[in-house]
């Protein structure tokens, strides 16, 4: 009954256009039939829970049933986020003072809340400071977020309208080490592991592209796989429009091959947050790679499915669904 609710509020919400227009670049990619692709799509929609977007991205149109089986769609990402996340707890992720907080010992940096905090706390916190991170308690994909530098600014009259604007917690700028911030210096390199069951089931290296401060995938960014086991990136980055790269683009600076450093610590260290907030099973983490060693930068309480199983990064043609499956079925 479920997957029958999920499947009739997305066809509520669909982008109708966006779907056709899908229907036409995967036309144009293999030369099929538009209404074999269109009727395809809807068979996937049905039998694996899979978008219009899943069928495009994860080139479904190339694969078999049985491939088709292993990929983790977004439907079958919302059953995992629903058996494992109890929504009571969610406001652990979805409050980023209260995430803060709860997850103090793996911040590595110093933080304030300006709900908590007055005027001579706050002026204290910037003394030794150049750079502060600026974020709103709430909120996703970076809104509200701004990087200042503290020198440009007087500390009473920041104080008063970040008050106002309600954008209350205030962190030191994490750094990274020269390992990682070679790769693109301008940005913060992180890392996404993502936890299930209270064990690291996938990660990611997230790069900067061609200048820009943020290492999003959607804003030009590289992403590459992380081997679980080793910590090595052994198969090639990719770029959102599906380019690979051996070297980074922009740096030249070599990506496959490359160990992360302090890996043993990064998984030590997301698995022991995931047991923080136990009613919170299934968890994305954001984490950088500092001198001081794995900083956590943020949670996210409904990780996403779609940068980890791209086409160029699955052995086989076989999507994350068995390993996923292997880390809810261990005790």
């Amino acid at each position: 009954m479920g997957k029958v609710k999920y499947l009739l509020k997305r066809i509520k919400n669909m982008n109708f256009g966006r779907f056709f227009k899908t229907v036409d670049e995967v036309h144009d990619r293999t030369n099929k039939m538009k209404i074999s692709i269109f009727l395809d799509m809807i068979g996937c929609g049905l039998k694996y829970q899979a978008g219009y977007m899943d069928y495009q991205l994860f080139e479904m149109y190339k694969m078999n049933s049985k491939e088709r089986k292993t990929i983790i769609t977004r439907g079958v990402n919302n059953e995992i986020q629903k058996k494992y996340n109890d929504p009571e707890y969610l406001k652990y992720f979805r409050d980023k003072t209260l995430f803060n907080r709860t997850f103090s010992k793996y911040l590595n940096r110093d933080w304030i809340d300006l709900e908590k905090s007055d005027l001579e706390e706050f002026k204290k916190f910037l003394k030794d400071k150049k750079e502060v991170m600026i974020k709103p308690s709430s909120g996703s994909c970076g809104q509200g977020i701004e990087k200042i530098l503290v020198k440009d600014h007087d500390p009473s009259e920041l104080y008063e309208r970040l008050s106002k604007e309600k954008r209350c917690l205030i962190e030191e700028v994490a750094t990274q080490i020269d390992e990682i911030g070679k790769l693109h210096p301008n940005s913060i390199n992180t890392l996404r592991v993502v936890t299930l069951n209270k064990k690291v089931v996938v990660a990611f290296l997230r790069i900067g592209n061609k200048g820009y401060v943020v290492d999003n995938f959607n804003h030009e960014g590289l992403a590459a796989p992380v081997d679980i086991e080793d910590g090595i990136i052994k198969y090639k980055a990719i770029d959102k429009e599906h380019h690979e790269y051996d070297v980074h683009p922009f740096t030249n600076e070599q990506i496959v091959g490359l160990k992360i450093p302090k890996w043993d610590e990064v998984k030590q260290m997301c698995e022991e947050a995931a047991r923080v907030v136990p009613e919170i099973g299934y968890a994305g983490w954001d984490v950088c790679l500092s001198e001081k060693g794995p900083i956590l930068i943020e949670g996210n309480e409904f990780p996403g499915h779609d940068i980890y199983q791209l086409p160029p990064h699955r052995d086989g043609n076989v999507g994350l669904l068995p390993l996923f499956k292997k880390a809810m079925d261990d005790k």
